[in-house]
């Protein structure tokens, strides 16, 4: 008679994790191929919606140009793929939460679920505030201060690259609160230490604009001041959830 030992258990043990961790990424393949091949037919009208903010600001019968012959197919289709990834993450986090969940403490499922939305909810936030705010603003700025006699014509996939890395920047920008938070959990720091270093953060703040934004004032000034907001909102998340003596966290 053949009895099953431990390596055996623990072969099966891996398969079963393999296993759901395969399904897992399918299904959130397929999540984001459906919402890809969705925005496919609009992809041209989000590109369009996406150059109004430059388009505004151009002088009359300004225009964006493509270089490369391929670039009027290639690039919608590049911002749809982005779209369609910014658009399915929360599914895509909710597939990653599924397979991680079962091996979490309760109190780490607490409090796992409400940083993950906040952290969606902030990089949906700071994507708006950068389509909103930031880039009229930048766009604006440039168009004044160019030299007489030089036509602005910027080629449409330079134009996406330079929007997306805005996207990105602010995007991750505001999930200062959601890391200080983080920090704050695993036990690196206090709250009243991120109170008292407040000054050099500040400082990191408009260094770190400065060297993540376009080379202009306008952009590092309306990256840096949300951020310092920002990080005064994460002081006072982190008190809420700080740690406190005598906190036991039980298996769920």
């Amino acid at each position: 008679m053949n009895h099953a030992g431990p390596d055996s258990d623990n072969e099966s043990s891996l398969m079963e994790h393999l296993l759901e961790l395969r399904t897992r990424l399918l299904r959130a393949i397929a999540g984001l191929v459906i919402v890809l091949l969705a925005l496919l037919p609009f992809a041209n009208k989000l590109y369009a919606w996406l150059a109004a903010p430059l388009l505004d600001k151009l002088p009359a019968g300004g225009q964006l140009i493509a270089v490369q012959v391929a670039s009027p197919f290639f690039t919608p289709l590049k911002l749809a793929f982005f779209v369609a990834l910014v658009a399915s993450a929360p599914w895509l986090l909710y597939q990653a939460w599924a397979f991680v969940a079962p091996g979490l403490y309760q109190r780490e499922k607490k409090l796992a679920l409400p940083l993950l939305a906040s952290a969606v909810v902030l990089f949906y936030a700071g994507c708006a505030f950068a389509y909103f705010v930031v880039l009229p603003s930048v766009f604006g700025f440039l168009t004044a201060i160019k030299p007489d006699g030089v036509a602005m014509m910027t080629d449409i996939n330079a134009y996406l690259d330079f929007v997306l890395v805005i996207f990105l920047a602010f995007g991750a920008s505001f999930q200062l609160p959601v890391a200080l938070v983080i920090l704050v959990l695993l036990g690196w720091v206090t709250p009243e230490q991120l109170r008292e270093g407040r000054g050099y953060a500040i400082v990191g703040i408009f260094i770190l604009a400065a060297l993540i934004t376009p080379p202009d004032v306008v952009s590092q000034l309306l990256l840096a001041i949300p951020m310092c907001l920002l990080y005064e909102a994460g002081i006072v998340a982190s008190r809420m959830v700080a740690p406190r003596s005598g906190d036991a966290a039980s298996p769920s």
